[in-house]
């Protein structure tokens, strides 16, 4: 029976479907596709989780990773269950994304040598501008690298009996599967891969192990990463212990091919339909970050840009701000809870429809608010802890529109001041995607972000729907090349990235209904001058910084 005349019933009776796991910052989502036919969403599952400042450090206890993906998976078979009374037990293929880089360390018995420490962390400013400059190429604080050196120059005792380094998605991976493998895009994070995208830079791994000679870390680098492979390669199956780890109920299956775990910027790249040269994509959220395609080299570094890859292997310029929405669902919070002391109970969808659509009445800049969005450090505004500030003259307009602009303004400003290098490469774009929770009020981040790109921005039907989808997308891929009978070898002599940009052309996105939305002049010039004054007023950042130098980093 095809994918075309079979019902979603069948297709998960059959064992045709593909499992994708995320786990975010603020959530932890669960999508099953049809295997044959992955634009389609058959169930969904999600568990709310909030990272942890414990000791001064952003971390997320391993159990609850445990409990989380559980949780999630539990409600996306329910969800199965009320909507075609169907819940998997088999699957064709399944997949694991996580929040890129940070740090998970682990000796030979798999004990974690100290917690875990994610991306938002940006304590390792020493070690990274001394990789920087060691490697010849921008080393970001979050990556896993400055987090494994950055303990070696703080002789950290633990550094000692290092057996194995792995990022979240690579973790969970290992628990479902017994692989320490990661995809090459989650891969790019933990230390820079060679030009050809198939594995971490073979010199440059060289010339740190000569580096850090006589230090404790025990034996070269590459023996602690994990292996690298490409989109579409099998990377190990789901293991008895993987299935009961998921569905303690014992109704899931071991058996379904995996693929490479990924990086939530690989799988945002995967839901936008943007692993070809040229194409870009925005991910809004905890933090936000833009990655776009490139068809020649860099001509230099650029401490605002990271090298990474597409899931294909593909060379891609990375914007990463550690600070997205956050801080607007906070004041989106504040006036929901007025609502409900008002007697006008709303959820919070219908909270962001109301306030995004009151932002488009406000003044082009603002009106002279701004709003700075930084709950933790920001590498790129070169800002060392969080300080969230509403900022205004007295002359300014204080509305609820302008400072819902502000706010929305705040979620973009330091992704554009990141943005300006890649436009001083001459970096070409022809197309730019967004996705994310923000983009489901249709039509008004999407506005606001054209305008701060100054570029056309799309976004998808499927844009909500997230990196649980883009993983669930790359499964299916897998699925697809096992059994088409491609070996692993075979599928990591194909870097190009084009059989993946294939398949999601015409295999995922060939009827996709994407709205695509110009910058607007007005909306442009006046970001522009919102951003002039936010650049100008960075310095009541530092300011806070240190006048509140107890508070949270």
């Amino acid at each position: 029976m095809s994918a075309a005349t079979r019902t979603p019933a069948e297709a998960i009776a059959a064992g045709r479907v593909a499992l994708g796991i995320e786990l975010g910052s603020t959530r932890i989502k669960a999508c099953l596709v049809d295997a044959d036919a992955p634009a389609t969403v058959l169930a969904t599952g999600d568990h709310e989780w909030e990272n942890q400042l414990v000791d001064g450090v952003w971390t997320y206890d391993l159990a609850d990773v445990e409990q989380g993906i559980r949780a999630a998976y539990a409600a996306l078979a329910a969800d199965a269950r009320t909507r075609h009374d169907a819940a998997p037990t088999t699957l064709a293929a399944l997949g694991v994304s996580a929040m890129m880089h940070g740090y998970l360390a682990f000796d030979e018995h798999d004990e974690l040598l100290v917690p875990f420490r994610t991306w938002r962390n940006t304590s390792t400013g020493a070690a990274a501008a001394e990789l920087s400059e060691l490697l010849g190429a921008n080393i970001p604080l979050r990556w896993s690298i400055a987090h494994l050196h950055q303990a070696v120059l703080d002789g950290e005792e633990h550094v000692g009996r290092i057996a194995h380094l792995t990022t979240l998605a690579g973790y969970v991976h290992h628990r479902l599967t017994g692989e320490r493998v990661l995809g090459v895009g989650d891969a790019s994070g933990m230390f820079p891969v060679n030009a050809a995208g198939a594995d971490y830079d073979a010199d440059l791994l060289a010339r740190y192990h000569a580096h850090v000679a006589g230090s404790a870390l025990a034996g070269p680098l590459g023996r602690t990463l994990p292996r690298v492979l490409p989109a579409g390669a099998t990377a190990g199956t789901l293991t008895a212990a993987g299935a009961a780890l998921l569905d303690p109920t014992g109704a899931l299956q071991p058996g379904a091919v995996a693929c490479p775990p990924e990086g939530d910027a690989g799988t945002g790249m995967v839901a936008t339909n943007a692993v070809a040269p040229r194409s870009g994509n925005v991910s809004a959220g905890t933090s936000i970050f833009a990655m776009v395609v490139l068809d020649r080299p860099l001509a230099s570094a650029h401490p605002e840009i990271d090298v990474v890859a597409t899931p294909a292997g593909d060379p891609v310029a990375m914007v990463h701000c550690n600070n997205g929405t956050s801080e607007l669902a906070a004041w989106v919070g504040t006036y929901r809870r007025f609502a409900q002391l008002a007697g006008a109970t709303t959820t919070a969808d219908e909270a962001y429809a109301l306030l995004l659509a009151e932002a488009l009445d406000g003044a082009p800049d603002a009106g002279g608010v701004l709003a700075y969005n930084q709950v933790a450090g920001e590498p790129v505004a070169h800002l060392t802890a969080g300080r969230p500030l509403v900022v205004r003259t007295p002359e300014s307009r204080l509305t609820l529109a302008n400072v819902m602009r502000a706010q929305v303004y705040g979620v973009f400003a330091a992704l554009a001041l990141g943005m300006r290098a890649l436009h001083e490469e001459g970096v070409a774009i022809e197309r730019m995607q967004a996705h994310g929770g923000l983009f489901r009020t249709a039509g008004v981040a999407q506005r606001l972000l054209a305008a701060a790109l100054d570029a056309p921005v799309g976004v998808a039907d499927s844009a909500s729907e997230g990196g649980a989808w883009g993983i669930a997308v790359l499964a299916a891929f897998t699925a697809e090349t096992a059994e088409s009978a491609l070996t692993a070898e075979t599928a990591v002599s194909q870097q190009s990235g084009q059989p993946l940009a294939d398949y999601l052309a015409t295999r995922v996105f060939a009827d996709a209904d994407t709205a695509t939305t110009a910058p607007d002049p007005t909306d442009t010039a006046g970001f522009a001058a919102y951003l002039a004054q936010y650049e100008a007023g960075l310095d009541i950042e530092r300011r806070a910084i240190d006048a509140l130098a107890g508070g949270p980093q």
